[in-house]
């Protein structure tokens, strides 16, 4: 069932906002999620491509701004990070009394009209400006590493200015609503992702290990492949990014999917062993999805997974960076003993409708304590 729209001030229409809307992942679904609960809302984005989003908002109203006649791509989008912040300001949100924004890097900085409430859901403070900077830096290359900390320097200004225009902040686990204290000096909620928890069956778990998500160096994915080959595990990795083909060079003994689709993640995740998130996820979707199709997960001891693994129970949590820790985990034979019904039954707290319901009343909060407009 389609949800109901949130309450808005009597004759307005919201404006929707998100960074990029270039493919289908994470954030992008919670987006989805948020979208679905004001169908008459339009969309703001930086960048748009219908196709990689698999047509999920084809039936909205999307506005881009200028950059998207460049053509840029989810490979080539990060080229014009210098860009973003210009473009952010100027995405069309005025003549909205109600913006309500979905951002891990610049959608936070729209500009609303004075006295506009704007709620943001906040994935992360931009992480490159912030706590992922050194890694940032380690990967550009080298000539180009002096000019990438000038656009970093300056876009963790502009960062720390725009925080100053969210009317509330709504943070997706407790460790994204330290980074937003601690970089912008905001308090926020937190409300978790949703996850569509209902679209997973269960079935026999075969010897091999996953990990799900997007092949950079800040997803710890070496982290993980290290450790299966030091416990003589199979490993499969469905995912895509700029790490993949060094990754497939160094070890030849993983099996690497590329970009899954949907339905093959929904036959992947019940088939494996366990998921295995080597990363401190600010919240960890695929740890959820694993979860909802009745397998443990292996996670980093950090972040969102101390919010959705319950460990012992629905899977084990173990140091961050620690590949030998990881690899005993993995070689450990009590994976098998773990109850499916419990796994899945932890995965409900995170459904959809929940998350709906609870941003929905969050939004409606805000509304009420906002002055009203003169």
């Amino acid at each position: 069932m389609m949800p109901s729209s949130v309450s808005v001030p009597a004759g307005e229409t919201p404006a929707q906002v998100h960074d990029y809307l270039l493919v289908l992942r994470g954030a992008e679904r919670t987006f989805a999620a948020m979208a679905d609960c004001w169908r008459d809302a339009p969309i703001a984005t930086l960048l748009y491509d219908k196709a990689g989003t698999s047509s999920r908002f084809a039936d909205r109203r999307v506005h881009t701004s200028p950059l998207q006649r460049l053509g840029a791509s989810q490979d080539t989008f990060r080229r014009m990070l210098p860009l973003y912040p210009m473009a952010a300001e100027r995405l069309p949100v005025r003549d909205h009394r109600l913006v309500i924004s979905s951002s891990s890097a610049f959608a936070h900085g729209v500009r609303p009209d004075p006295g506009a409430v704007h709620v943001c859901y906040c994935h992360s403070p931009f992480r490159y400006a912030w706590h992922e900077r050194a890694t940032a830096l380690q990967e550009a290359p080298r000539a180009a590493s002096g000019l990438l900390r000038h656009v970093l320097e300056r876009n963790r200004r502009w960062d720390l200015k725009a925080s100053r225009g969210v009317t509330r902040y709504v943070a997706n686990s407790a460790i994204t609503q330290q980074r937003i204290a601690e970089f912008w000096g905001r308090d926020s909620v937190v409300i978790h992702r949703p996850v569509d928890v209902d679209r997973f069956d269960r079935a026999e778990s075969e010897d091999w290990f996953l990990v799900v998500g997007e092949v950079v160096r800040h997803k710890r994915v070496r982290i993980a492949l290290q450790a299966a080959r030091r416990a003589g595990r199979r490993i499969k990795v469905a995912g895509s990014g700029p790490d993949l083909a060094d990754l497939q060079r160094e070890f030849g003994d993983a099996e690497f999917l590329g970009r899954v689709s949907d339905e093959q993640l929904t036959d992947l995740y019940p088939r494996a062993r366990a998921l295995v998130m080597a990363n401190v996820e600010e919240f960890g979707i695929a740890g959820v999805e694993s979860q909802a199709a009745g397998r443990p997960v292996l996670a980093a001891d950090g972040g969102g997974a101390r919010e959705t693994v319950v460990d012992g129970e629905t899977g084990h949590l173990v140091p961050v960076d620690d590949v030998e820790a990881l690899a005993e985990a993995m070689a450990d034979a009590d994976l098998d003993g773990f109850a499916s019904e419990r796994i899945m039954a932890n995965a409900q707290r995170f459904s959809v409708e929940r998350f709906q319901e609870t941003l929905r009343h969050e939004v409606d909060r805000a509304v009420a304590a906002s002055p009203a407009p003169a």
